[in-house]
């Protein structure tokens, strides 16, 4: 069971990555980058001449895996499920560097006995060397056996409210049957996005698709609608996950430009799988 003030007081170790522009490029193979091979658009992501980096890279780099299972967490890892993400883009992120991270747990939210709780953590990703922050990461995770224990902390924010008009732009992008095979060579190894039997034991028909990689495939919608294709302008962007994508699926993103803020939603034919989107373009 959560104890809600020894999670808050958690004290993970920093995590250093190196990566080169091999990991970058395969992050991007690993959100759809490239299925296009004509496309310059999307070559710039996965070649390297004058190699660009997409805006939501950072989700994959310095995370301290498999934290969620530690003793002293008290949290039930078998029963945890992504619930939302949201990254803040601070600085441009080289092809190449080290980074260090740091993650801390910033609020539990408890629905109840038997109805789970939320758990929200932060993580900074600042370059090793000179220190600069380049970006804050920001992630959900809904307990689904772990209700009962009481919140503290930071609250949730409020879900972004999605306007009630057509969507300004729409574009639907493929991904692929083996997408869930490459994405994980980012270092999510969790075998419900590769092994069909895991994945039969947890109530789908096959492995799934990582929720980050609809994330990325969403981050790589908003560069072409509505960032003219500058990584640059995605200053930030978040939604909740809803429902499961399967590799092979393609992605629909509807985007509405909302004042200062740019809302949008994810579907899969007529189910959305990601919603309360919204994003900062600069």
């Amino acid at each position: 069971m959560i104890d809600p003030q020894q999670l808050l007081a958690l004290d993970l170790p920093p995590v250093e990555q190196r990566y080169d522009e091999r990991d970058t490029i395969l992050y991007a193979l690993g959100v759809g980058l490239g299925l296009d091979p004509l496309d310059p658009a999307q070559l710039r992501f996965v070649t390297e001449d004058a190699l660009a980096v997409l805006p939501t890279m950072p989700v994959v780099l310095a995370y301290p895996r498999g934290w969620w299972g530690l003793a002293q967490t008290g949290i039930d890892a078998l029963r945890v499920v992504h619930a939302s993400e949201h990254i803040g883009l601070h600085a441009k992120l080289p092809p190449a560097g080290r980074v260090r991270g740091l993650l801390r747990v910033v609020g539990i939210t408890d629905k109840g006995v038997g109805k789970g709780a939320i758990v929200a953590t932060e993580r900074e990703i600042h370059d090793a060397d000179s220190g600069a922050l380049l970006a804050t990461v920001r992630h959900v995770a809904f307990c689904r056996g772990d209700g009962g224990c009481g919140s503290a902390g930071r609250p949730l924010d409020p879900p972004h409210k999605i306007p009630e008009r057509p969507a300004d732009h729409s574009l639907t992008l493929p991904t692929q049957p083996q997408t869930a095979l490459i994405y994980r060579l980012s270092g999510d190894h969790n075998p419900l996005h590769s092994d069909p039997e895991t994945a039969r034991r947890a109530g789908f028909p096959r492995p799934i698709l990582h929720g980050l990689a609809t994330f990325g495939v969403i981050g790589h919608a908003l560069l072409r609608t509505v960032c003219e294709g500058d990584p640059g302008r995605l200053r930030g962007m978040g939604c909740r996950f809803t429902a499961p994508v399967f590799p092979g699926d393609a992605i629909r993103t509807e985007v509405w430009r909302d004042g200062p803020v740019t809302g949008f939603r994810a579907f899969v034919d007529e189910l959305v799988v990601a919603d309360n989107g919204s994003a900062t373009i600069g």
